[in-house]
């Protein structure tokens, strides 16, 4: 029995200094945002690396998303002799739910595994141990840029998201289905409130990239120096990054609807 009160006492000590390690490291590229930049060739590169590389990606998911939204609105709001609502449906479900929630999915799946394989590869060749040697900070020279230019893309990879699912659901809708062109933008146009649903969008799709970029950029900064530590660091960025985005996404959504 004490044995396992030992293990038990030991797993939450582990625990809480993990926590507290995140926490330290979350602050300090906080602060050390304004410092990176001013090396804003840096992170022009990083948005460049996760935004850019990312967009491909991001367009086609949009564009299905927008035709199965299409095709089961206008099927289910047929039912009720609504089937012109059908760009205001298409418009709030991108906007306010699955424009930042499968971004910020996909990020991780993709820019999110990049960036911890990275900062692992240089762990385990010893490239941050050099920077130290050097005076130079690893956090401040390569983690910084990196969260930063996260915390651009992602965002930006959202609107795109939202913008090319409307279009994918105008296409299946009005092209295809025949559904009155007017009523589909009028409709979405007096139905979304830009403060009301696309500001609360747009505070979720940056609070995600916080997330996701953190957790990848915290994971590959402590994973083993090893081949199998940068893997293993590889796959809880995926698992943790996209639990997290859900169960923030469940309170976000929570504390918006409430106000």
């Amino acid at each position: 029995m004490s044995w396992g009160l030992s293990d038990l006492g030991y797993s939450v000590r582990c625990k809480l200094a993990d926590i507290g390690l995140a926490t330290r490291l979350l602050l300090r590229l906080l602060v050390l945002t304004p410092v990176a930049l001013r090396r804003w060739r840096l992170v022009f590169d990083q948005i460049h690396f996760l935004g850019n590389h990312s967009l491909a990606i991001i367009g086609v998911s949009g564009l299905f998303v927008g035709f199965v939204l299409g095709l089961q609105g206008y099927y289910t709001l047929q039912r009720y002799g609504s089937s012109e609502a059908l760009g205001l449906l298409v418009a709030l479900s991108l906007v306010r739910e699955l424009g930042p929630v499968v971004t910020a999915l996909l990020f991780a799946g993709r820019a999110g595994t990049a960036l911890t394989a990275e900062i692992g590869l240089m762990k385990s060749g010893e490239q941050l141990a050099a920077m130290e040697m050097m005076a130079v900070d690893p956090i401040q020279r390569v983690l910084a840029p990196r969260f930063i230019g996260g915390m651009v893309a992602m965002p930006l990879l959202a609107a795109v998201f939202s913008a090319v699912g409307i279009i994918g659901g105008w296409l299946v809708g009005v092209v295809m289905i025949g559904v009155d062109a007017g009523s589909f933008w009028s409709q979405m146009q007096g139905g979304v409130d830009v403060f009301k649903d696309i500001g609360n969008g747009v505070i979720k799709s940056v609070v995600f990239a916080l997330i996701v970029t953190f957790i990848a950029l915290l994971q590959g900064y402590e994973c083993q120096p090893t081949p199998e530590g940068v893997a293993r660091a590889t796959t809880r960025t995926v698992v943790v990054s996209s639990l997290a985005v859900l169960a923030f996404d469940f309170v976000l959504t929570a504390l918006m609807f409430s106000i």
